[in-house]
């Protein structure tokens, strides 16, 4: 058997994926490849955990920061950065690893996405009047009678993907779930960040045919325990200046709620939280503690919201090989994988 074009180490947020790929760095001659929607944004770094600069000069780091927080990347645009980084850490001798958890971009890189019509201004403008008179959670039961699967997996005020899932049926009489294909986990594409406009660059043709990837998955055993490494990391970023990153993010003057960076877990839930305290300057100090325990709440919850929906898609890669994130020898056991692979080792 021919060795894969690169390899995949996926899991859900908080799986020790980062830890895993500095450990396995040490072993291997590689270069990693970020599969993280949020890591491409400049400015961002505490809220996505992003690789330090130490860690990037150790270890050779691609598709991290490669965009200012008010443009968009796509699933169709990592597919064909990460299909050409590919191509040139092979080159070089080493092996390509992509490491982490935004699971709609490796779908692209290895299957293409289904076609989607472009976006219209016109009838964007129609459905954020509608919005405007009554409310995106009514918004929201509308697509629910047009497009029950994908209501199923959006919240009633998550305005950017019901906005998308109800322009696409405006456009084309048919609903999102109906467009893409592959069932259930094809359906979870609008539980990540949805690309505008076409997404057929991520297609693949005959003369280049997609790379092969070995998909190792780091999932817990125990999911309960991965629900405590989430709040201890959302309380590690709060302690490291979360906040204070978005008070620098906010004002820049112009960023707001509707940007996909702005959208990133842990980003969304701190702006509203700031929000809230200029809202209520006055408030006593037990009014202000309160809303500080509501805004970590509500972080977490999204944080877990976000591993839920990893997990899920990674129960729908039967080629995968799982490893328990939480077992004590993990780092041993994906190394064992990668090794058998024919990995090239560090060179001293």
């Amino acid at each position: 058997m021919n060795p894969p074009d690169a390899v995949a180490l996926l899991g859900p947020t908080a799986s020790g994926k980062s830890v895993l790929s500095m450990q396995l760095a040490q072993r291997f001659d590689l270069e990693l490849i970020s599969v993280d929607s949020a890591l491409v944004y400049r400015g961002m770094d505490i809220g996505t955990a992003k690789p330090s600069p130490t860690e990037q000069a150790r270890v050779a780091h691609h598709l991290i920061d490669l965009i200012d927080p008010t443009q968009a990347y796509s699933a169709a645009r990592f597919a064909a950065d990460a299909r050409g980084l590919i191509d040139e850490i092979r080159a070089r001798g080493r092996l390509p690893l992509l490491v982490g958890g935004t699971m709609l971009y490796i779908k692209a890189l290895r299957s293409g996405l289904d076609e989607l019509p472009q976006a219209d201004a016109q009838v964007r403008a129609r459905i954020d009047a509608q919005a405007a008179l009554q409310g995106w959670p009514a918004m929201h039961a509308e697509l629910a009678r047009i497009d029950p699967v994908t209501a199923a997996r959006l919240a009633p005020g998550d305005s950017q993907r019901i906005q998308r899932a109800l322009e696409v049926h405006a456009l084309t009489g048919r609903t999102l779930s109906s467009l893409h294909s592959g069932g259930e986990r094809a359906s979870l594409l609008a539980t990540e960040p949805l690309p505008i406009g076409r997404v057929d660059g991520a297609h693949q043709t005959a003369s280049r045919p997609p790379p092969t990837i070995a998909l190792i998955a780091l999932e817990p055993s125990d999911r309960s325990v991965l629900h405590q490494r989430i709040a201890q990391r959302f309380q590690s970023m709060l302690d490291a200046g979360l906040l204070d990153e978005v008070r620098a993010l906010r004002a820049r003057g112009d960023l707001h709620t509707e940007l996909p960076s702005m959208r990133c877990v842990g980003y969304r839930q701190a702006w509203a939280y700031l929000d809230e305290l200029e809202l209520e300057r006055s408030a006593g100090a037990g009014s202000v503690q309160s809303r500080r325990q509501h805004f970590i709440d509500a972080g977490v919850a999204a944080t877990r919201q976000l591993a839920k929906r990893q997990l899920t898609w990674l129960r729908g890669m039967p080629d995968r090989q799982v490893v328990d994130c939480l077992a004590p020898d993990a780092t041993e056991q994906v190394s064992a994988i990668i090794a058998s692979l024919g990995a090239p080792l560090r060179r001293p």
